[in-house]
């Protein structure tokens, strides 16, 4: 579950704007949790892990429901979009899902998370109505940003001192969803779920970052529904041929 830490340069206004957004976004967030004051602990990776995907799970799910309500009002299909950014949004989740099973939020915590899930749930979807570009853009920023934490957090697990509780998180096992999730198997820890964690947002920056710009009516490039489609036509023949072979050969 190796990553290639990416970048991609701003070229337009509106991709350097978002970039701005993404950074002072960053800085205002570390200084509030001291994530680069002291060592990084598991305490300090869960509160920060579990508050960040409460958000991140917002994006995807605001895409996805204005794409929706735009082509019921324009009685058009949407070209697979829709479903790419509701598989984005779920897959957040099941982050969330995950890390809970870790650690249990107090209620001041939880407080906090609503307070975060209105503003920036509000600012996002006005923003998305009126520059999905930028949206998408800001989005592609952000996990690049994500990349660059769980790497990070990665680092600190493979290199804690043997005996600590950070250490210890090579050998856990991983939450039982976990390992239904990313088939991580008996084995799967707790490393392996950052490792997997930190492909699916990688995953993510590059969705972002390639329909960023896209014109409203394009198919999406890393989604043709036409192609799944045919794709599960082809496999149900397939299944159809397979029974009728073996039901010759009983």
């Amino acid at each position: 579950l190796e990553i290639e830490l990416t970048h991609v340069p701003p070229v337009t206004t509106l991709d350097k704007t978002a970039l701005f957004a993404v950074k002072c976004f960053r800085f205002g967030f570390d200084q509030a949790t001291g994530w680069n004051r002291g060592s990084i602990t598991p305490e300090k990776i869960l509160n920060r892990a579990i508050f960040l995907e409460t958000v991140a799970a917002i994006p995807g799910m605001v895409a996805a429901i204005i794409r929706h309500f735009r082509s019921l009002r324009n009685m058009t299909r949407d070209g697979g979009m829709l479903n790419m950014f509701l598989e984005e949004a779920n897959n957040e989740r099941m982050h969330l899902l995950t890390f809970i099973r870790l650690k249990d939020p107090g209620m001041l915590f939880r407080a906090a998370v609503i307070g975060a899930q209105g503003v920036f749930g509000t600012g996002f979807g006005l923003a998305y109505i009126i520059s999905p570009t930028f949206c998408h853009r800001f989005v592609g920023y952000i996990e690049e940003e994500a990349c660059l934490t769980y790497t990070k957090i990665i680092k600190a697990i493979e290199e804690a001192e043997e005996g600590s509780d950070l250490a210890a998180w090579k050998t856990q096992d991983a939450p039982k969803i976990a390992k239904g999730y990313w088939h991580l198997g008996e084995n799967g820890t707790v490393l392996d779920v950052m490792k997997a964690v930190r492909a699916d947002e990688a995953e993510h920056r590059d969705v972002n970052h390639a329909v960023s710009g896209v014109a409203d009516d394009t198919v999406n490039p890393l989604y043709d529904p036409r192609e799944r489609l045919d794709s599960m036509l082809k496999k149900y023949v397939q299944d159809i041929m397979a029974k009728e072979q073996q039901q010759q050969k009983a």
